[in-house]
């Protein structure tokens, strides 16, 4: 369907059928670092297939872990990893600087557990990687003892370990990739290290850590990790990625007639708000959980379009959406409404998702107005298709796509191939769900 640079999208009249998504972004990513600091050797099934993923793997093996993939007996793809841990403070310094491409939960993660090592690394990556915010995660990793240096906050970042501390550190804004820097590197320590948040944020970490024979303790939105004790290797399979699995569900809340279900997905509640706002956009959602592993539950959830409604997202809301907004800016595009205001933290993602986002909708013939925290989206006329740009952002090609499906005319998105970054076969998937159109 796309060609390397560009997806040409029709309008289709519905979607259906049941489907699989690629293993969970955020859990692989937290897998392999804590299994390459376990000892033993771990086997985790279902890690996922994009690009982000793949660069964590890499800098692992850089500094010294052996990691390899096995082939799915069905599929043929390379959807597990076996790794063979070196243990906690472990790693071996690399001998050149650790590039970490598109991924900012790599880059994040990686330095808490860096921080812990008696040696000097440096990690980089892309153009986009090099504008994001890595202050936010430099702040406290300094405060625990460690020597950071950067480019105006932002990578390169040059990290030199060891004698850290335990602190109790209060994140200035809701971020699982603060706490989990912070928290990796107290996974070192002898003693207590402590984070508070104020709001909740995705707790893989948390779980993953004790699934290693960690000891964690939560209470509310405070996280304390117990360091200083050995992990243990595991055999893991990471659920189906919900921010994934958020376009098909969008796309079937969107279009009338559809009826998707998306099977084997974790359902980890951190996770689930986006299932919850699409029911009060109007669309019939279910959920069955079928089983947890590694303390996170999994199972299936079938969408069907019943009609659309508008939508008010608070800041009090933005900290379990962040990711799934572009999709629900693509809803609201194709007939509904929605007013977002508390999500500045879109600016700083792989793009500045809200103006790319808002330039993007409205090139397809969308209502948009842009605000410094958010956006509103009136879906009141029919989109017209149009040419959309991704802006270097995998999110972003995503939401045009599915926006473009719901549109009078055809739909061009251009550098559609970031998709690879979080699912590649996106656009063969679209087109298996629109086929009995």
């Amino acid at each position: 369907m796309p060609s390397a640079l560009e997806a040409h999208i029709v309008p289709a009249r519905r979607l259906s059928g049941r489907l699989r998504v690629p293993g969970d972004k955020s859990i692989s990513h937290r897998y392999a670092l804590l299994s390459a600091l376990a000892e033993g050797t771990s086997r985790i099934t279902n890690y996922s297939p994009g690009a982000d993923c793949a660069a964590t793997l890499e800098c692992l093996r850089a500094l010294g872990v052996t990691i390899l993939r096995e082939s799915d007996p069905v599929t043929g793809r390379l959807s597990t990893i076996v790794v063979h841990g070196r243990g906690l403070g472990r790693l071996a310094a690399p001998s050149a600087t650790l590039n970490a491409q598109n991924s900012g939960t790599t880059t994040r993660l990686l330095a808490g557990i860096l921080a812990a090592h008696p040696f000097t690394t440096t990690i980089t990556g892309d153009a986009s990687l090099c504008r994001r915010p890595m202050k936010r995660v430099i702040d406290p990793l300094t405060r625990m003892g460690a020597r950071i240096e950067a480019d105006n906050g932002c990578a390169p970042l040059t990290i030199t370990g060891g004698g850290l501390h335990p602190i109790e550190y209060t994140t200035p804004v809701p971020s699982a990739q603060i706490k989990s820097a912070v928290l990796l590197a107290g996974l070192h320590l002898d003693g207590r290290t402590t984070v508070h948040e104020p709001a909740p944020t995705r707790d893989h970490t948390e779980l993953a850590v004790v699934a290693f024979g960690g000891h964690v303790e939560c209470a509310g939105t405070t996280i304390h990790v117990h360091g200083g004790r050995p992990l243990r290797a595991v055999d893991a399979q990471v659920p189906g990625d919900v921010s994934s699995a958020t376009f098909w569900a969008v796309a079937a809340a969107a279009l009338p007639g559809s009826d998707v279900t998306i099977e084997d997905l974790g359902l980890n509640p951190s996770r689930t708000a986006l299932f919850d706002v699409l029911a009060r956009a109007g669309a019939q959602v279910d959920r069955i959980i079928d089983v947890s592993t590694q303390g996170e539950p999994r199972g299936s959830v079938r969408i069907r379009h019943a009609g659309l409604r508008p939508l008010v997202l608070t800041p009090a809301d933005i900290p379990a959406l962040i990711d799934e907004l572009p999709a629900l800016a693509a809803l609201a595009a194709s007939g509904g409404e929605l007013h977002v205001t508390g999500a500045g933290e879109l600016r700083v993602k792989e793009s500045d998702r809200i103006t790319a986002l808002a330039t993007g909708l409205r090139a397809l013939g969308a209502d948009v107005d842009e605000f410094p925290d958010g956006f509103h989206i009136r879906g009141d006329r029919r989109l017209t298709g149009g040419h959309a740009d991704a802006a270097h952002d995998h999110r972003l090609a995503m939401a045009f796509a599915i926006a473009g499906l719901s549109a009078s005319g055809s739909t061009t998105v251009s550098g559609a191939d970031v998709v690879d970054v979080s699912y590649p076969g996106f656009f063969d998937i679209l087109a298996t769900l629109t086929r009995a159109d």
